[in-house]
């Protein structure tokens, strides 16, 4: 592991010498490290490049991790992994991805990701995303389908935090009876920045519900487009929510759908855009803040 690595795992959040459970490292294309426990196995993807975890009922309360970083130009990162979830499991799974370019340079990490969540199973999946170097060419692109059961209980945690040039974002959901699944994203953009999200939550079984809350900030000249779509095909409860803050020259285009197919889907959905509001920097700036210091506190609190 070298230092860029390092630096990397450490911004998305990951303390890469206090891995306490099972892990797979990839660094620059390649598996650099894995480890599977009595309840989480961990082999080489069968189809390639890529991983297969598979979580064992008897999972509770442990942690998975799953990195991977790209520290030098030239490469093209193409993964796929598969989950497999277990009924009653009970597990969090660190993931993130960090892409390290100089100039003239490029890095690109790609990753298809697929969940199949079992009956009561609780899953809390964390991936944050982070560029570094001076090249304007890193790309992350990323497309997760989840699968899941009855009575069971998904969260991601998606966090764009600066750096990423080019981000694609596709995640689809499909839930059955009394199962759950919830989205809070937040993203960061800058200079010529552009990211593209996309969600798309399909409730099939009764009673199901899903709450899907982007914030975000868009500064320099960066663009984000979002998108999400709910669809409701029994008794259920939808909630979708994007709210986000321009800055200088950045601008965010919103298109929340919703699509009731049973007479008693409940479905809501918000779209908030603008900037920040010149009354709370004249409160920070009268407290000693310069106006710069005073816009960086408001967007680090509607990022929290």
């Amino acid at each position: 592991m070298n230092n860029i690595t390092g630096d990397l795992l450490f911004k998305i959040g990951v303390d890469k010498d206090a891995f306490d459970g099972a892990y797979s490292l990839r660094e620059n294309g390649a598996c650099s490290g894995l480890k599977s426990t009595d309840n989480i196995k961990i082999e080489k993807h069968p189809e390639g490049e890529g991983i297969v975890i598979k979580i064992s009922s008897k999972t509770k309360g442990e942690k998975a991790y799953i990195p991977a970083c790209v520290t030098k130009s030239g490469i093209n990162d193409i993964v796929k992994n598969d989950f497999y979830i277990e009924s009653g499991a009970d597990v969090k799974i660190i993931a993130g991805c960090g892409v390290h370019s100089e100039e003239g340079g490029h890095a690109l990490h790609s990753g298809l990701h697929r969940f199949f969540v079992g009956d009561g199973a609780s899953v809390e999946y964390i991936e944050k995303h982070i560029g570094t170097g001076t090249s304007t060419d890193k790309r992350i692109y990323t497309e997760s389908e989840f699968v899941i059961g009855k009575n069971a209980n998904v969260t991601v945690v998606s966090e764009q935090i600066g750096g990423v040039n080019n981000a694609l974002r596709n995640t689809k959901a499909t839930l059955e009876e009394n199962s759950v699944f919830t989205v809070r994203e937040r993203l960061l953009t800058d200079n010529d920045d552009t990211v593209d999200t996309v969600f798309d939550v399909v409730l099939n079984g009764e009673d199901s519900k899903t709450d899907v809350v982007s914030r975000s900030v868009a500064r320099g000249n960066s663009f984000q487009k979002y998108v999400s779509r709910i669809e409701g095909n029994a008794k259920c409860t939808g909630h979708t929510e994007c709210d986000a803050i321009l800055a200088e020259n950045g601008s965010v285009e919103a298109s929340p759908c919703l699509a009731a197919k049973n007479g008693d889907a409940e479905l809501i959905h918000e779209a908030a855009i603008g900037k920040i509001a010149g009354e709370q920097i004249m409160k920070l700036c009268s407290l000693g803040l310069t106006r710069e210091e005073a816009e960086q506190k408001i967007i680090e609190g509607f990022l929290k």
